[in-house]
């Protein structure tokens, strides 16, 4: 099976000395995020089903090393069948079958697979994150800050085909802080402060059970640091991100192949919370 070979590689280590750079410019600098430690702790009440976001007990054996060619060899495969327009969810059984693949690890190959066609045009479409500075951005809420909180508590991260990283946590109608969210915010208001976007966008699906709350959360943090973020409650988020003009976050499939322009701040942010030891490549 032939492949596109990975883009994004070339600038690797461009990107990783502006990286380095970024974290000695973060230690000269200190944050808060300025919102009451009390409603911090009502928040935390209602997240206590889950109090990280981190690994499922079997991650470790599921993504060892002794699994890592075979992982690779089925995202191989998968993204073969693909690009040959076989459907979605037939291909991904076929090849989590012949491969003997647990759920978890039948979740990441869909995750990190791609057809030849989808990896040509999200290489085609990407923006680097040094080019973000005075940009409209737009992001995807629940998918950046979720892996921001999976970073932050040590989550398996996957690198896919097309150079996303993606994990393997999700939203099901009930959205549930954990206990790195707040650092999660902090975060990411450090990073795009980096970046230097002229305005941030965040998106989140209303339909969700606390997005509410977590809007709230975090339009409280933009303010007492001079973020200049807007938060909105959509409807139809996936939608709305495909048609936008603004430079989108998002490590979305069906998004990226749809897109005119995305980048992947999630990338830029695992270098730089120095979380490589949690990823997984697959591409």
């Amino acid at each position: 099976m032939q492949a596109i070979s990975k883009p994004f590689d070339d600038d690797h280590d461009h990107w990783q000395a502006w990286v380095e750079a970024f974290r000695a410019e973060r230690a000269s600098k200190q944050m808060v995020l300025g919102f009451a430690e009390t409603r911090c702790a009502i928040f935390v009440c209602m997240g206590q089903r889950q109090q990280h976001r981190g690994k499922h007990p079997d991650d470790d054996r599921l993504f060892s090393a002794k699994w890592l060619p075979v992982l690779r060899e089925a995202v191989a495969d998968l993204s073969y069948l693909l690009s040959r327009g076989y459907a979605d969810k037939a291909s991904l059984k076929v090849v989590g079958d012949h491969y003997q693949l647990a759920t978890r690890q039948r979740r990441a190959v869909s995750g990190a697979a791609c057809s030849d066609a989808s990896l040509a045009r999200r290489a085609a479409h990407h923006v680097a994150v040094e080019e973000l500075t005075g940009e409209s951005v737009a992001v995807d809420g629940y998918n950046l800050l979720i892996i921001a909180e999976s970073t932050l508590s040590g989550g398996v991260l996957l690198r896919g085909r097309d150079g996303c990283i993606r994990d393997l946590a999700s939203v099901h109608g009930s959205y549930h802080r954990v206990l790195e969210t707040t650092e999660a915010i902090r975060v990411l208001g450090e990073a795009f402060g980096q970046l230097k976007p002229e305005r941030v966008t965040w998106h989140f699906d209303a339909p969700v059970s606390n997005s509410g709350r977590l809007a709230a959360l975090m339009r409280e943090a933009a303010e007492a640091n001079g973020w200049p973020w807007t938060v909105r409650l959509d409807h139809g988020v996936d939608r709305r991100l495909a048609a936008s003009e603004s430079v989108v976050v998002t490590s979305d499939s069906w998004i990226l192949d749809r897109v005119a322009r995305w980048t992947n701040v999630k990338g830029f942010l695992v270098d730089w919370v120095g979380a490589k030891e949690s990823l997984v490549d697959l591409g």
